[in-house]
């Protein structure tokens, strides 16, 4: 989303605007890789699977598992993140095109990958970094907890260049207006994520604490 990539742009860093859009994230991301980018980060929201973890919470991804099996991130620059973020959980990130909202399909998620997280990203950015020989990295916060269901007003609220839709949001409100207990809430949890992120990013400073400094880190939220 682009609130993310306000949060993560700077110096040695190409943000790429996913937006859930998995065709046109995987252009633009290998364009970056063939321009020779030195590292890829998956940085941004995601579902909690862990029970444990609450909104707010940061995940380092050990790996990355989806419809192409397990790939495991750049161990340097997960251990570099590990002593930035000395409060963030490692563990494993579950990531497909489909949208995880339901707290049943997140607790069948997580019983069968023992996965950590959930995002829409991450998939491609193992997938195209493994194919570029390129260290990836992905670094997460929890925005909807493992018990939590996604009221349908919060799933219709992206535009597919990562800013809010505002008008969806209101469709599917009117729609089901005792959504907005649910969706105020869902706010309020998201907003402490992008708190979680802001803090992370200022932590890690330039290069997103990349190995290779001397050519660009490249952020895809």
């Amino acid at each position: 989303m682009t609130r993310e990539a306000r949060i993560v742009e700077g110096p040695r860093v190409i943000v790429i605007v996913g937006g859930g859009q998995a065709e046109r994230l995987s252009r633009q991301l290998e364009v970056a890789l063939v321009r020779g980018a030195g590292g890829v980060m998956s940085f941004g929201l995601c579902g909690g699977l862990d029970p444990s973890l609450r909104a707010g919470s940061c995940v380092i991804g050990s790996g990355v598992t989806g419809a192409q099996g397990q790939t495991a991130a750049d161990r340097d620059w997960t251990d570099r993140l590990a002593g930035a973020l000395p409060s963030a959980v490692r563990g494993e990130i579950a990531s497909g095109d489909a949208m995880v909202a339901l707290s049943a399909d997140k607790a069948a998620l997580r019983n069968r990958t023992g996965a950590a997280a959930v995002d829409m990203e991450s998939h491609i950015v193992a997938r195209l970094a493994q194919r570029h020989d390129t260290p990836f990295a992905v670094l997460r916060a929890v925005s909807d907890p493992a018990h939590r269901t996604l009221p349908n007003a919060a799933q219709a609220g992206l535009r597919a260049d990562g800013e809010a839709d505002i008008a969806a949001v209101l469709k599917a409100l009117l729609a089901r207006p005792g959504e907005l207990p649910a969706l105020i809430r869902t706010a309020g949890e998201a907003a402490a994520a992008f708190a979680a992120l802001r803090d992370a990013r200022h932590l890690l400073g330039p290069g997103l604490g990349c190995p290779n400094l001397l050519q660009h880190a490249v952020d895809v939220t």
